[in-house]
């Protein structure tokens, strides 16, 4: 049993060294497939980045990419990071949104942003409310689509995001 786990160790130890020697020997790649560059973030900002130097316009003495990370890293705390309990109305929802005090920091900077997008995309009524531990979400329009949708997926309504990603790279556009 000790020299199957040995074994075992040392083939797992082998194949990672490989691995590592091979990615770094290497720094040329052949053309492949694949268009995701890992961890969503790094993705986005990854596609910002070679959208700026593709174009010969860019002012690279206005670019700042710290932003846009910052941004992502809000995004993924409301994303993952937030608790929210909805509440069931006859014409829509409401959700209290809270979590960590980093969380509710990015909940703050990022709900009420969302508002104006979500209202001329749906032609809801939305009111946000901030609270001492939260940030109360009323949506009102078409409720099943409202319910069904859930805070998270009303936050991804409206095709505003890579636009506004990029103009915050450029230096403009920060909530």
């Amino acid at each position: 049993m000790k020299l199957l786990i040995g074994l075992g160790l040392a083939l797992a130890t082998t194949t990672a060294t490989l691995a590592q020697q091979s990615h770094s020997n290497k720094m040329t790649h052949p053309a492949l497939d694949i268009s995701e560059p890992g961890q969503s973030a790094f993705a986005a900002i990854a596609e910002i980045t070679s959208l700026l130097q593709n174009d010969p316009t860019t002012d690279w003495s206005r670019v700042n990419i710290e932003p846009l990370r910052q941004h992502l890293i809000d995004m993924d705390l409301v994303t993952v990071r937030a608790y929210v309990s909805t509440e069931q109305t006859e014409e829509g929802a409401v959700f209290t949104i809270t979590g960590d005090e980093r969380t509710l920091q990015a909940i703050r900077a990022m709900v009420p942003a969302h508002v104006p997008f979500l209202e001329k995309e749906t032609g809801w009524k939305v009111q946000v409310t901030e609270i001492e531990h939260a940030v109360l979400l009323q949506v009102d329009g078409t409720a099943t689509k409202i319910q069904a949708l859930g805070f998270i997926g009303l936050m991804t309504i409206g095709a505003h995001h890579q636009e506004h990603h990029l103009a915050m790279a450029k230096g403009n556009g920060i909530h």
